[in-house]
C-alpha cells in the first residue's frame, strides 16, 4: 500500500512540475508580447494564466509535501501549508485584476490600434499549451481532487485563450479595436470571480471549516447508524491539506466489546463514502465524556 501511494505521489509531483514550468514559460512569453503590442487582451490572459500557474504551483507543492513524513513537532506533516498560500495568491490576483479592469475602462473611450496577428498567434499557442497540459494530468483526475482542480483550470484557460484569439480576429479583419479592452474586461471579471472564490475557500479551510465536499449531517447519520452506537457527539471535520480530510468524534456504544473490528469497519466506511482518510474515534460506554474510566480512544488511518 505505502509503495503504491508513494509512486502515485511521485507521478503527481512530476506531472505538476512539468505543467507548472511549461505554463510559467508561456505566461512570460504572453506577457512580453502583451507589453510589446500594448494589448490588454494578451496582458489580461497572461494574468489569468499567471494565477493558474500559482495554483498549479500549489498543487505541485501539495503533491511534494504529501511525501514528507510527519515529525514529533509536525505530527500531521506540512499539509496545511498548502491552505495558507492561496490567501496571498487570491489577494494578489484581485489587485492585478482591479488594475487591468481600470486600464480597460480608461481605454474604452479611445481604444488604441492593436496589431491583431500577434494577439491571434500568441493566444493560439496558449490554447495548445493549456490543452496539452490538461491532457498531461487527465489520468486519475476523476478521483484525485488535486488533479481534477488542475485539469478544470487548464481547460478554462484554453477557453479564455480562445476568446483572445477571436478578439484578435475581430481587430485584424474588422478593425474593431474596442475588442481589446472589452476582452480584458471579460477576462478580468473571470479572474476576479475565481480569486474571490479562492479567497473564500482558503479562508474557510484555514479556519477549519467543514470541507465543501463533506455533508456533516450525513457523516453524523452514518456514525449514528453503526452497530451498537446510541449517541454521537463532539463531531469535528476539517481539511489537513488540499486533498486530505480529518475527523474526530465521540461514539457512545454501551457494553459492546468488539471495538477493534468496529473501528476498522467504520474507518473504512468513512473513507469509502466520504473520503475521510484520518478519522479519530473515541468509544464511550456511558456518554459521560472525560469521566468514564472505560472510555477508549483509538486513532485509525
Amino acid at each position: 500500500m505505502h509503495g503504491s501511494h508513494s509512486h502515485q505521489h511521485g507521478s503527481s509531483t512530476r506531472a505538476f512540475a512539468t505543467i507548472t514550468l511549461v505554463n510559467l514559460a508561456y505566461t512570460a512569453l504572453e506577457a512580453g508580447y502583451g507589453f510589446a503590442t500594448d494589448s490588454l487582451a494578451l496582458l489580461s490572459d497572461a494574468l489569468h494564466n499567471f494565477g493558474d500557474v500559482l495554483g498549479l504551483g500549489l498543487a505541485w507543492g501539495a503533491a511534494a509535501l504529501a511525501r514528507r513524513r510527519p515529525t514529533e513537532r509536525h505530527t500531521y506533516g506540512w499539509r496545511r501549508a498548502t491552505l495558507l498560500s492561496p490567501l496571498a495568491n487570491a489577494t494578489l490576483l484581485i489587485a492585478f485584476s482591479g488594475a487591468l479592469t481600470w486600464e480597460a475602462l480608461r481605454r474604452l473611450g479611445a481604444p488604441p490600434q492593436i496589431p491583431g496577428m500577434p494577439v491571434i498567434v500568441v493566444a493560439a499557442i496558449g490554447i495548445v499549451v493549456n490543452l496539452g497540459a490538461a491532457w498531461f494530468v487527465r489520468d486519475g483526475h476523476a478521483n484525485d481532487l488535486n488533479r481534477r482542480g488542475a485539469f478544470l483550470h487548464l481547460v478554462a484557460d484554453a477557453a479564455v485563450s480562445l476568446a483572445a484569439v477571436l478578439a484578435g480576429m475581430g481587430m485584424l479583419w474588422l478593425g474593431w479595436s474596442w475588442l481589446d479592452p472589452v476582452t480584458a474586461l471579460l477576462v478580468g471579471a473571470v479572474v476576479a470571480i475565481g480569486a474571490f472564490a479562492l479567497l473564500r475557500d482558503s479562508f474557510n479551510a484555514t479556519m477549519d471549516a467543514v470541507p465543501d465536499s463533506i455533508d456533516q449531517a450525513a457523516v453524523q447519520a452514518f456514525l449514528a447508524g453503526q452497530p451498537g452506537v446510541t449517541a454521537v457527539h463532539h463531531l469535528h471535520i476539517w481539511a489537513l491539506g488540499s486533498d486530505e480530510i480529518a475527523m474526530t468524534a465521540h461514539l457512545v456504544r454501551g457494553e459492546a466489546d468488539d471495538h477493534d473490528a468496529f473501528l476498522a469497519a467504520v474507518a473504512h466506511g468513512l473513507e469509502e463514502r466520504f473520503g475521510i482518510q484520518h478519522p479519530t474515534l473515541q468509544i464511550e460506554r456511558s456518554g459521560a465524556c472525560g469521566q468514564d474510566a472505560h472510555a477508549e480512544a483509538v486513532h485509525r488511518h
